[in-house]
């Protein structure tokens, strides 16, 4: 009897070996924060200037590099016996914004990736490699840098958010410290928004022990992340959140899900196994919103944002997970209304709702009172327009007239010059 329980139980583990066996990871997509930095700028009284940071503003520091090339030998043993074991330039394509911090970001992710062994090593004793970081001007980037500022409805939604209840209730709570940081700052203009500006620069200087002012106390500087956090979420959420994810977060969601529909289908030819992509807060922030898993807190440096592709029995599913602590194993994330592994075209559907198929159709704004200016402009064009027709009519009918009849004398023997 007892062996037949353990043959039995042989059995069942080896049909559910066989089954988790059969589950492969084929595709990963990986979105990360740039590391550490110095503050992007500084407010007029602050008394650390840009002379005072070795790169300048807005620089990787070697704090932000040590973050990343961490984060770099995490993916390395995440994706052991996935990704091959030595730089293969046809199974990763990696992309950031034009910026030196996300740049730079990336580069030493990758120095952390994929370590040089064999032929690769081009100099002794230098455990690094250059390994290929695509980017386009900033003026023409569209998929990973948010919020952009070309769409008008965007900027109607967020007038309209000013005027909401909670950011109206958030305003009037921290009106102190508003008043506060306008103050002591020396900026001619503050509110909930440009107060986060002076709280990163505060933020960063903390970080590299530069001494603060006596009136930024751990009290103001609580309240004052409490207002950086709230205007994340003001920028991609809190009020109409789809709506701001179809304009902004949703362009990335959308390029995602298209690669992720790509790579479910089966092809010999397909070598690709990773894209990496290098931005900023913002850009972890946004297309978390798309996703609706965003918590509410500003993504820390070298936050990574991951999507794995699973196929299991000619099946297809899409696995989630944030990872924004280095000391603990990544988050599962859910996307709502679906399960942790979420089936492929499930992940599609939900997806679809955050994703515009003719943005710049959305991006326009037909508000009442713009809709009158158009009916008043085409009501007065018509009106010249028919003046116009009036005025040639009576002319042509003018010219028809007997010469006699016009006031003009017939001059004899006047000489006819042709058109040369």
């Amino acid at each position: 009897m007892v062996s037949a329980a353990v043959l039995f139980l042989l059995t069942v583990g080896s049909v559910c070996g066989e089954a988790a066996a059969e589950r492969k990871l084929v595709y990963v997509t990986v979105l990360f924060r740039h590391g550490d930095r110095s503050p992007v700028k500084a407010y007029p009284t602050d008394p650390h200037q840009e002379s005072d940071w070795p790169q300048g503003f807005g620089q990787l520091s070697q704090t932000g590099m040590r973050q990343h090339f961490g984060l770099g030998q995490f993916l390395r043993n995440r994706y052991k016996g996935f990704l091959n074991e030595s730089y293969e330039r046809h199974e990763i394509s990696v992309r950031s914004t034009d910026y030196d911090r996300t740049l730079m970001s990336a580069e030493a992710n990758l120095a952390g990736l994929y370590p040089p062994t064999g032929q690769q090593v081009f100099e002794e004793n230098l455990q690094w490699q250059p390994i290929p970081v695509h980017t386009v001007p900033q003026s023409e980037e569209m998929l990973l840098s948010f919020p952009l500022g070309d769409c008008p409805r965007y900027k109607q939604l967020m007038n309209e958010t000013e005027h909401t209840a909670e950011f109206i209730n958030v305003t009037n709570t921290y009106q102190d410290i508003v008043e506060l940081v306008r103050n002591k700052t020396g900026l001619n203009k503050t509110n909930v928004e440009s107060v986060w500006s002076v709280y990163d620069t505060l933020f960063c200087e903390s970080r590299h022990n530069m001494s603060a002012p006596d009136w930024v106390t751990p009290d103001v500087m609580e309240k004052l992340r409490v207002l950086k956090d709230f205007s994340f979420q003001i920028m991609f959420g809190v009020y109409k959140q789809q709506e701001k994810s179809r304009l902004q977060g949703g362009i990335l969601l959308g390029e995602i899900v298209k690669n992720l529909s790509k790579m479910s289908v089966p092809d010999p030819k397909q070598r690709l196994k990773m894209m990496m992509l290098s931005a900023h807060d913002t850009t972890v922030a946004a297309l978390l919103a798309s996703l609706d898993v965003f918590n509410g807190i500003q993504p820390p440096y070298a936050s990574c944002q991951i999507f794995e592709l699973y196929r299991d029995n000619g099946s297809v599913s899409v696995s989630m997970f944030y990872r924004n602590d280095s000391t603990v194993e990544p988050y599962p994330l859910q996307l709502p209304g679906c399960s942790l592994d979420c089936p492929l075209e499930d992940f599609v559907r939900i997806t679809k709702l955050s994703i515009s198929e003719d943005r710049e159709k959305e991006c326009q704004v037909h508000s009442e009172g713009r809709d009158k200016e158009v009916i008043i402009s085409l009501a007065v064009s018509g009106s010249l327009l028919f003046f116009l027709i009036v005025v040639l009519l009576g002319v042509l009918c003018w010219q028809k007239e007997p010469i006699s009849k016009r006031g003009y004398q017939h001059v004899a023997n006047q000489e006819v010059v042709e058109e040369s």
